[in-house]
C-alpha cells in the first residue's frame, strides 16, 4: 500500500509563490506516474499537474507558466511549484499516483486513473 502524504500549504497574498510537497511510501515511486489535483470551495475535483517517469511534465491550461511540477526519484517526493498565485487558485491540493497501465498524457490525467491519493492541502490565495 503507498502512503502520500502533502505539505507545504498556506496563506499567500496574489502574486505570492508557494511550494507544495508530496512524500510517498512504497518501493515503486519511479514507476509511478505523479500528479496533483484540486478542488476549490463548492467545485470539483480538476486535474492540476503531472509528471509521469519519463520526466514529463503534463500542465492544466488555467496553470500553465505559473506552476511547475518536479519530481526527485530517491526522496520519493514530488514537488508543485506556484507562482503568481491568484485567488482563483485557492483550493485544497491534493497528491496522486497512477501505477501502471498509464492514462495520465499530455492532456491530463482523470480522477479514476489515480490509484493512490493523499489527503490534501490547503491553500488560500488573498487578494
Amino acid at each position: 500500500q503507498v502512503q502520500l502524504v502533502e505539505s507545504g500549504g498556506g496563506l499567500v497574498q496574489a502574486g505570492g509563490s508557494l511550494r507544495l510537497s508530496c512524500a510517498a511510501s512504497g518501493r515503486t515511486f519511479s514507476s509511478y506516474t505523479m500528479a496533483w489535483f484540486r478542488q476549490a470551495p463548492g467545485k470539483e475535483r480538476e486535474f492540476v499537474a503531472a509528471v509521469p517517469w519519463t520526466g514529463d511534465a503534463y500542465y492544466a491550461d488555467s496553470v500553465k507558466g505559473r506552476f511547475t511540477i518536479s519530481r526527485d526519484n530517491r526522496k520519493a517526493t514530488a514537488n508543485l511549484q506556484l507562482n503568481s498565485l491568484k485567488p482563483e487558485d485557492t483550493a485544497v491540493y491534493y497528491c496522486a499516483a497512477e501505477n501502471p497501465p498509464y492514462y495520465c498524457s499530455l492532456f491530463g490525467c482523470v480522477e479514476h486513473s489515480m490509484d493512490y491519493w493523499g489527503r490534501g492541502t490547503l491553500v488560500t490565495v488573498s487578494s
